[in-house]
């Protein structure tokens, strides 16, 4: 696999106090430069998608919930913690899902970019305040289902993880893992295909400690092997 890549990582709005994207932006590199891209990691998000390149084959987005308000106090792992004059240009990611690019969205992801209709219609599901959750931060049993090529020869896993729940699905997905709280059953891992896009979101992530497993790994090494044909 050969291309060009680019990580989305939460500084300015997209920081948030919970989360050390810079540190989990750089487990995720490692795992892109490994499949063979040249990777660019950018903290500017906005300003990376209005000028996202025409040649971009991946984005990874590792970043939180714009619209959350921050102060300079509280924004971990971002010494911008508040942007100054934003600008919003949500077409150069709405022509790259066009053309077909493949995107991986981990995480705190699914609270993220907002402002750009592409990404919540690729997406095809939210975190909502109100009705989403997790349960404390701790060991999560994660169940690998269906027959995706993103699971393919992999097995059920633990990991210490944060295990989002309640998320609110606004269109078809199809589930790769999954994991159960309260006798419910609330997806992980999903994948879409729309155009010649494809999307995984892996709600996994929360620090390095997911990332230095190696099921996850390897899950997330098999969904960006997948992702890298989107546009073939």
């Amino acid at each position: 696999m050969s291309g060009r890549a680019m990580i989305l990582s939460g500084g300015g709005r997209y920081a948030d106090p919970w989360h050390r994207f810079d540190e989990t932006s750089a487990r995720l590199a490692s795992l892109v430069e490994r499949a063979g891209y040249e990777i660019e990691v950018r903290t500017d998000v906005d300003a990376a998608l209005a000028g996202l390149p025409d040649d971009l084959d991946l984005l990874v987005v590792n970043a939180g919930d714009p619209d959350r308000p921050v102060d300079d106090s509280e924004a971990v792992g971002s010494a911008d913690a508040v942007d100054g004059d934003v600008r919003v240009d949500p077409a150069p990611l709405a022509v790259a899902v066009e053309r077909g690019i493949g995107i991986l969205a981990v995480h705190a992801a699914a609270a993220s970019l907002r402002d750009y209709p592409a990404f919540d219609l690729a997406l095809g599901g939210r975190w909502v305040d109100g009705r989403s959750w997790h349960p404390e931060l701790g060991l999560a049993h994660v169940h690998l289902v269906g027959d995706h090529p993103v699971r393919a020869g992999l097995l059920d896993f633990d990991v210490v993880d944060e295990r989002y729940s309640g998320l609110r699905l606004h269109d078809v997905i199809e589930p790769i893992a999954e994991h159960e709280e309260q006798g419910i059953r609330h997806p992980l891992v999903w994948a879409r295909e729309f155009g010649e896009s494809r999307l995984v979101y892996d709600a996994l992530g929360h620090d390095v400690r997911s990332y230095d497993s190696g099921p996850h790994r390897e899950l997330l090494a098999q969904a960006i092997g997948w992702l890298g044909h989107a546009s073939a």
